[in-house]
């Protein structure tokens, strides 16, 4: 088979997370990368031995050595290196979340995906976690068919990124759309149906206060909740903390229907686990059925060299799997253009729903 050649546009925490996972498939390598900062250029250098650095997107884009595209840029450079790509080369690209950060890019959004001639996957790690891609194929069996889904992350702060542009919603499309629409997409997927209206309340209320930073004090959220309406009856809620950096489990997903509860329980990323709590538990499952039996408890480890790779669980790795797969023209993207912007609206949609203090409707 011949060796894919990947290029990677954004080198930072999350851009070396892939270049990791890549280095793990079979038959495939990081040939490129355009990494305006020289702080990740030299760790780029270090992770990907022997990579070419182009000195601008156009001169990455249109090398012609190049298989496909990883766009992992900071959240607001997305849509305007999406139009130069579009207006370059045509290739199979995977992007980061949020696809957007404002509302005025659907129009640019539905334009891509109608005349982009190439597969544009976009990237929802969470669906691939172990203990999640088991929760949701096992959700319907355990539930019945699911009336409620809740999701709870209790986490850490924002990490330091370059520049500290995830201090601002400005640059992230703030907290509910950067952090949460893995989430929103989870809501999508498992009920299997759209939402119709959110009521959200969100706010910033510990971190960051006392930072300043060239464009002043950060504005970024640190917790909220959501609750989602969807049009099959289904109800949803997030309920968000980023300063509970001690919680055992990092995510709790349970989902509720006539036949019983399934749970799903995710310790936090390997690298940032607080000693204080000895050992990560494993990932696990809970079945709780309507009936005398009483739980079922079911472990998901996820293997070490995977864990080591990146902080989502291997979910990286087996995304890129099947990002493999589209790129050798075997498959469809499961993640679409259409699916990303979809989650980035109920994000938008909340932080509206919050700031207006009243419920939003999302046709």
């Amino acid at each position: 088979m011949t060796t894919l050649n990947y290029g990677i546009l954004g080198c930072g925490m999350m851009g070396a997370e892939h270049i990791r996972n890549i280095q793990l498939l079979d038959n495939c390598r990081v040939y490129a990368i355009h990494e305006p900062d020289e702080s990740m250029r030299s760790l780029a250098a270090v992770a990907a031995p022997g990579v070419r650095f182009h000195a601008s997107l156009e001169e990455l884009v249109t090398d012609p050595e190049l298989d496909c595209l990883v766009i992992v840029s900071p959240n607001f450079l997305h849509v305007q290196q999406l139009r130069q790509i579009a207006n370059l080369r045509s290739m199979p690209i995977l992007v980061e979340k949020p696809l957007a950060t404002d509302p005025s890019d659907e129009g640019f959004i539905k334009e891509l995906q109608a005349s982009y001639s190439s597969p544009i996957w976009v990237a929802m790690e969470y669906r691939y976690m172990p203990p999640l891609a088991r929760f949701i194929d096992m959700c319907d069996e355990a539930t019945g068919g699911v009336c409620m889904l809740t999701i709870r992350e209790h986490r850490f702060p924002f990490l330091e990124k370059v520049k500290d542009w995830n201090r601002f919603n400005k640059y992230s499309g703030g907290t509910l759309v950067e952090k949460c629409c893995h989430f929103f997409d989870l809501m999508r997927l498992i009920t299997k149906s759209e939402p119709t209206q959110v009521m959200a309340s969100g706010a910033q209320m510990v971190n960051h206060l006392d930072e300043n930073y060239s464009d002043g004090q950060p504005d970024i959220w640190d917790a909220a909740y959501a609750l989602f309406d969807f049009a099959n009856g289904a109800k949803s809620m997030l309920e968000l903390s980023m300063f509970a950096e001690g919680s055992e489990f990092q995510e709790h997903i349970s989902a509720v229907g006539p036949n019983g509860k399934i749970e799903c329980f995710i310790p936090g990323p390997t690298r940032f686990w607080p000693e204080h709590l000895g050992a990560p538990p494993e990932p696990r499952l809970v079945i709780s059925p309507r009936n005398p039996s009483g739980p079922t408890v079911i472990e998901v480890s996820v293997d070490a060299e995977l864990l080591a790779a990146g902080d989502h669980h291997g979910s990286t790795f087996y995304q890129h799997q099947a990002f493999q797969r589209v790129v050798l023209g075997e498959q469809a993207p499961e993640v679409t253009v259409n699916d990303g912007w979809l989650a980035v609206r109920m994000g938008m949609a909340a932080q509206q729903s919050s700031e207006q203090g009243q419920v939003v409707k999302l046709t």
